[in-house]
């Protein structure tokens, strides 16, 4: 026992000092996960209780396993000459295809395609699926806090994208500072993680803000802009770590779902001086007095909720709410 101990400090350590710490860093969030849905569950009635503290209801999340279902697949696909506003963009055809060979032969020929497996699947009873289970412990643990957080609020999913990270990073970061639930090196891979992605969240933001500029210049041509679109996306898909030639634009699309407000919504966060529970609290109330769906179409002369156009207008509409709200709650 005496000797896991060292060893445990000693790794700590390493982690913690100069040369090699990254590597050693990214290594400690790689730690794998739980495996078996017992331990899962065990987990997930922890983190449960983390989060009935800070003010999350109960969901019906993560109740069971769900052998048949290895994980979740999505296939989409845009034009490479239209770089869609988010993943919720008509612009972007999702479709039902299982398998990426049926997802690139569904698509145009010329099409940007982005095929994908997710783990889980927010606002739906989502159960534990093997691919949760066999990946890492960092990410099982964000799955659990970000899936949760979609159960809390009805907001426009280009700020609930956000404002679920915003949360499952700072809670992971809070988490892991309760001592007897991780070793030390789990608490290290936990707050990496927490630390990290929100970097990379800003990094992703700034390359779809990159590409936005070129796709609104009008004195390149098609073609020159698409040769000038590879060369950012080859140094988004380094910093980012996507794999090489893989990132387009239903990929940049679907990150700037999450990234485009982040900024903001973890300034509220730190409004309220770090706390969580506050920070929920303030989000669910903003979500009681939102504008309706109906309104902001009226408002804005729309006729549809589907197009991109009612998509921008609502989310602004609730950022408004959430500015004034956070400006009376500072004269308070």
């Amino acid at each position: 026992m005496l000797r896991g101990l060292v060893l445990q400090l000693s790794l700590a350590l390493l982690l913690a000092g100069a040369g090699g710490c990254t590597f050693l860093q990214d290594a400690a969030t790689r730690m794998p996960g739980p495996r078996l849905y017992e331990k899962g569950a065990v987990l997930i009635n922890g983190i449960r209780i983390f989060e009935q503290r800070i003010g999350f209801r109960k969901t019906n999340n993560f109740l069971n396993l769900e052998k048949e279902t290895e994980s979740y697949p999505f296939c989409g696909t845009t034009s490479r000459r239209h770089l869609p506003y988010s993943y919720e963009d008509p612009a972007i055809l999702w479709i039902d295809a299982p398998t990426e060979e049926e997802c690139r032969a569904l698509a145009d020929a010329d099409a940007d395609v982005y095929f994908g497996q997710t783990e889980a699947l927010g606002e739906s009873g989502t159960p534990v699926t093997v691919a949760m289970l066999s990946g890492s412990l960092v990410r099982f643990i964000y799955l659990v806090f970000h899936e949760d957080c979609h159960d809390q609020f009805d907001l426009p999913f280009g700020i609930e994208e956000a404002l679920c990270n915003v949360i499952a990073y700072h809670a992971m970061e809070a988490y892991a500072g309760e001592q007897d639930r991780f070793n030390v090196i789990e608490r290290i891979g936990l707050r990496r993680y927490a630390a990290r992605e929100p970097e990379r969240t800003r990094q992703a933001r700034a390359f779809y803000e990159q590409l936005e500029r070129l796709y609104a210049r009008e004195d390149l041509s098609p073609d020159a802009i698409l040769e000038a679109r590879g060369r950012i996306f080859a140094r988004a898909e380094s910093a980012l770590a996507w794999e090489r030639g893989s990132l387009n634009n239903v990929g940049i699309a679907n990150d700037m779902t999450y990234s485009r407000h982040f900024p903001f919504l973890e300034g509220v966060f730190l409004a309220f001086d770090r706390d969580l529970a506050r920070t929920v609290a303030f989000f669910r109330q903003v979500d009681e007095n939102k504008p309706s769906r109906a309104s902001v179409m009226k408002n804005h002369g729309l006729k549809s909720d589907g197009s991109v156009e009612f998509i921008r207008a609502y989310e602004a509409a609730v950022l408004a709410l959430m500015e004034k709200a956070l400006a009376a709650a500072a004269r308070r």
